[in-house]
């Protein structure tokens, strides 16, 4: 039976902008009914499809751009939960680029919405962007990181309980100013700057797809998915 390979995260995980400048499938009218999952072009490329190529594994791929760590953490629950609770495959591997710290999701009238610094989405219900005002002027960036890191680590604790092999990194933002836990090697440099996918394709030579963006192109994931192998490995061997 094929590995499993179950991936979480935000655009940098979905691999928006890499070989198509949708960052939503919904943007393209051709996959509008695919709602905010990676566009298919981009989703084939990225360091998630080519890890599972290379493992010669199936991709479930949960990403969905401008995501919320919360959304990642429930989604990926979840799926895993909802597997076992069907008698149905649970994953090999879940991997997961968590997102930047301050973002959150609120649910309103039974809708989840990702919320952001970067500004008031125009979808958002009047109720949401008023809430949203107070909530951005007032957020306190190292108490997000210290509420972010305790949610990380519960979802860690759960997959352990689970027997759930799991792979964590950052893909733009490192943790810091909180107290460093032993993640038993399963978070790749959550403290460490240079060790965030942004950072680290930077420092390999890969550019943004166009200035101004923050995205990686193709060749750039095909080398994150090189550089996770090992770390795969070691984890198979630490069972």
């Amino acid at each position: 039976m094929a590995i499993i390979l179950y991936v979480n995260g935000d655009s940098h995980t979905a691999a928006a902008e890499a070989v198509n400048p949708h960052g939503f499938a919904e943007d393209d009218s051709r996959y509008r009914h695919l709602g905010r999952r990676p566009h298919p072009d981009n989703l084939r490329v990225s360091w998630g499809q080519q890890l599972a190529d290379s493992m010669g594994g199936q991709l479930v791929c949960q990403a969905e751009s401008a995501s919320s760590n919360h959304r990642i953490s429930r989604t990926t629950l979840q799926y895993i939960l909802d597997q076992m609770n069907d008698k149905r495959d649970i994953p090999d591997f879940v991997i997961i680029g968590w997102s930047t710290w301050e973002r959150r999701e609120w649910l309103h009238d039974g809708v989840s919405w990702q919320i952001s610094a970067g500004g008031v989405g125009d979808d958002w219900p009047d109720a949401v962007k008023h809430a949203y005002r107070d909530w951005v002027l007032n957020i306190d960036y190292n108490l997000c990181m210290r509420e972010a890191q305790k949610s990380i680590y519960e979802l860690h604790l759960d997959l352990r309980l689970l027997n759930v092999k799991h792979l964590f990194f950052n893909t733009f933002l490192p943790l810091s100013n909180v107290e460093h836990l032993d993640w038993l090697g399963s978070y790749i440099a959550p403290y460490d700057a240079d060790l965030t996918f942004y950072n680290w394709c930077r420092a390999q030579g890969f550019q943004p797809v166009y200035p101004g963006s923050y995205h990686f192109g193709a060749d750039a994931h095909a080398a994150w998915a090189r550089f996770l192998e090992p770390y795969l490995t070691a984890l198979v061997l630490s069972e």
